[in-house]
């Protein structure tokens, strides 16, 4: 039997209904979920992280390199009427890589569409997003070093000609073909650059570490959210809470309420320098922003193991902790402020750590001990 090119042509394009048919698209997804999300929405406009978040990069404290850059590309992308170079942001969380992306699609002026990269499971989920995108708009990927290899490998035509390969039919009468998607912006975010594949961050046009904040980048930050939240607070204060906020807005933003708390019941509820330090210090935060699990690991390796060094594996057993959280909640911070080591042999408290805690310290040929 002959089959006209006529034919051929019908066939494909039934098959590639069918195909996009079965897709999540952006309409499916509002009529499953619109009755859930309408509710809610209306409470969470009220919600204390959705204040607090910048919307212009005026009222976005920090990350001042960064905000220069990103301030050239939009101008730039706006008078060339295209859209914005495809953006990597990563460093440690907390810092404001989610915030940013908003940040940046409310000065262009599009939408954003948020997801994370261990909700993209299956093909389809990532394949609906990129389908239901409208020209320019952006798409967020939150810890896109876990974006799984199928969807990874969907998301690079996309990138960079903006069309997806689609397969349809079975067995032998497997086709494919180039489904163009709208020109969009990925932003993608995540606190392990280095997980990343070389063929996923090659294709980012830019691609940026957010820097640790300053005690007075943060003291602006929590006056800022503390006017938001009517909550009285003076300048010393602030640096008081900045001080011991490990560098990070997050933490800022959450300790500022848990000192308010404390300001409004034992106090008239305006919070000065004397009111935050009793309060984080009942929150057993010290001024160098470490909590009880920060100085018991220093506590362990000075006192136990001698001052190090000593493997990360016994400190996971001793602490009771997990290996992945020691590396990624506790030691980054402590490696920041110069209290720990890591050598070949394992992690080792450093003379800053020992005078931290209030322990002698002995360096004699070499060698460390206590008295």
């Amino acid at each position: 039997m002959i089959i006209s090119d006529d034919d051929k042509n019908k066939r494909q394009k039934s098959a590639r209904r069918e195909f996009l048919a079965d897709l999540p698209t952006s309409k499916h997804l509002d009529k499953e979920k619109s009755q859930n999300l309408e509710a809610k929405e209306v409470e969470f406009d009220k919600t204390y992280e959705k204040n607090i978040r910048p919307k212009t990069f005026d009222e976005y404290i920090g990350q001042s390199a960064l905000k220069e850059t990103l301030k050239i590309t939009i101008e730039a992308s706006k008078k060339r009427n295209i859209p914005l170079d495809h953006l990597l942001f990563y460093g440690p969380p907390g810092l404001g890589k989610t915030t940013l992306a908003g940040v940046i699609a409310n000065e262009i002026g599009v939408n954003i569409k948020i997801t994370s990269a261990p909700a993209l499971e299956r093909p389809r989920d990532i394949i609906g997003i990129l389908m239901s995108l409208k020209g320019g708009e952006i798409l967020f990927i939150d810890e896109i070093h876990r974006l799984n290899k199928v969807a990874e490998e969907i998301l690079y035509p996309a990138m960079e000609d903006f069309f997806i390969d689609l397969t349809t039919g079975k067995s032998q009468s497997v086709k494919t073909m180039r489904v163009p998607v709208p020109k969009f912006t990925l932003i993608g975010a995540t606190t392990k650059a280095g997980a990343l594949s070389g063929p996923l961050r090659d294709r980012f046009g830019i691609i940026h570490r957010l820097e640790f904040y300053t005690i007075e980048e943060l003291a602006d930050v929590i006056k800022r959210s503390a006017k938001i939240l009517n909550i009285k607070i003076d300048n010393e204060g602030a640096k008081e809470i900045a001080s011991r906020s490990r560098a990070t807005p997050r933490i800022a933003n959450r300790l500022i309420k848990r000192t308010a708390d404390y300001a409004l019941v034992k106090y008239d509820g305006k919070i000065t320098k004397i009111i935050a330090k009793e309060a984080l210090d009942s929150l057993c935060i010290d001024n160098l922003g470490l909590d009880n699990t920060d100085r018991a690991l220093l506590e362990l390796i000075i006192k136990n193991y001698d001052g190090g060094p000593v493997g990360i594996e016994t400190l996971s057993v001793a602490l009771g902790e997990d290996i992945r959280t020691i590396e990624d909640v506790y030691e980054p911070y402590l490696l920041q402020k110069g209290l720990l080591a890591r050598t070949n042999r394992g992690r080792r408290a450093t003379k800053a750590a020992y005078k931290h805690l209030g322990i002698d310290y002995l360096e004699q040929n070499g060698q460390m001990g206590l008295f």
